[in-house]
């Protein structure tokens, strides 16, 4: 993806581990590249940690992201670490404001393509609405990393509107999923195992927070619970929501949202495209006699056109995800076991 501002020059080629020594380069490298490409008030003072006023409760929220290749058809590391906390807030019912952002480099990383990552982050934080206000910047010797981790913590103002809790969940729920599923696993996938499709399969990688704030301006604690679908995919979010409600869940394959391209790289690589992660796609449970109006104004959302009904929640079999098949069969959808894509997000 090319950035779309100026990226500022360096008088470096690549990261060193001087640049992490706390002295005159890693001032040069904060200089010229963090604080001047994500400049705002609060990185502007350059301080350790950033002061703000917030009124009302907080949700707050951590991630890392060791994703490989670190750029990759759709986005790099760097939109991924911002889209992927903005997301959490936002499957709590807050609206996200304010993000830290540490890098662990790993030295011989070239400057151009960490100036692209901030670029990304940048432009990623203005999309979603956020402000990055404090982080940290280390560097590691070569073999210690692989090109750049990020690590991004969030804070965001719970919805009024909002009640999102597994307590909350009751029968007859239904289960709605934003889009579709498997295309970020199967993007990353594809650049690593060389894989060729008729045209490009691109991460799904996405803020949603602005879609889930609107949906609770119109429904309010009528979406029970809501979770973004990363790492374990679909199928692991809701053995997790089963097993906390301890109510069954029953969601048809027929229903379930997936591009014919991804499908087919699913069957080409062995994978279920039920554990293969996500990054710019919801399930949200909610009250059954308000499923069709949330789900009519969720597909009239750039985020959500693909958006569908797969399931409801029922008494039998709790704790346990059942799926029915194309064919009719049925079959129990368990947690994903071991890492079925290493290195994803």
């Amino acid at each position: 993806m090319q950035p779309q501002c100026p990226i500022p020059k360096s008088d470096f080629d690549m990261i060193t581990l001087g640049h992490g020594s706390g002295g005159l380069l890693t001032h040069q490298l904060l200089k010229s590249g963090v604080f001047d490409i994500l400049k705002n008030e609060f990185l502007d003072q350059q301080h350790d940690g950033a002061s703000f006023i917030l009124n009302g409760p907080v949700a707050f929220s951590s991630d890392s992201y060791v994703v490989t290749p670190a750029f990759f058809p759709g986005g790099n590391i760097g939109e991924l670490a911002v889209n992927g906390t903005v997301n959490d807030l936002a499957m709590c019912g807050s609206i996200p404001k304010y993000l830290s952002l540490a890098f662990i480099i790993e030295e011989g990383l070239a400057t151009d393509e960490f100036r692209q990552i901030l670029v990304s982050i940048k432009e990623a934080a203005q999309k979603a609405g956020v402000k990055i206000v404090t982080g940290d910047t280390k560097v590691v010797e070569k073999g210690k990393g692989d090109k750049i981790f990020i690590n991004t913590s969030g804070i965001g103002l719970i919805h009024p509107k909002a009640g999102i809790h597994h307590k909350n969940i009751e029968p007859g729920d239904k289960i709605i999923i934003s889009g579709n599923i498997a295309t970020h696993g199967i993007a990353i996938m594809s650049v690593r195992k060389g894989l060729e499709f008729e045209s490009m399969i691109e991460s799904d990688t996405t803020n949603l927070n602005r879609t889930i704030e609107n949906l609770l301006d119109h429904f309010g604690t009528d979406i029970k619970f809501l979770r973004d679908p990363t790492r374990g995919g679909v199928a692991s979010v809701l053995n997790e929501i089963a097993e906390l409600s301890s109510l069954g869940f029953e969601i048809d394959q027929k229903t379930l949202p997936i591009d014919d391209q991804v499908e087919g790289a699913c069957e080409m690589l062995g994978l279920d495209p039920l554990y293969v992660a996500n990054e710019g796609i919801f399930i949200a449970v909610v009250k059954k006699e308000m499923a069709d109006n949330l789900l009519s104004l969720l597909q009239n959302d750039v985020n959500g056109r693909k958006a569908t009904v797969i399931g409801e929640a029922v008494v039998d079999h709790p704790g346990k995800v059942i799926l029915k098949s194309r064919i009719g069969g049925r079959r129990v959808v368990n947690y994903l076991t071991g890492e079925q894509l290493p290195r994803i997000c």
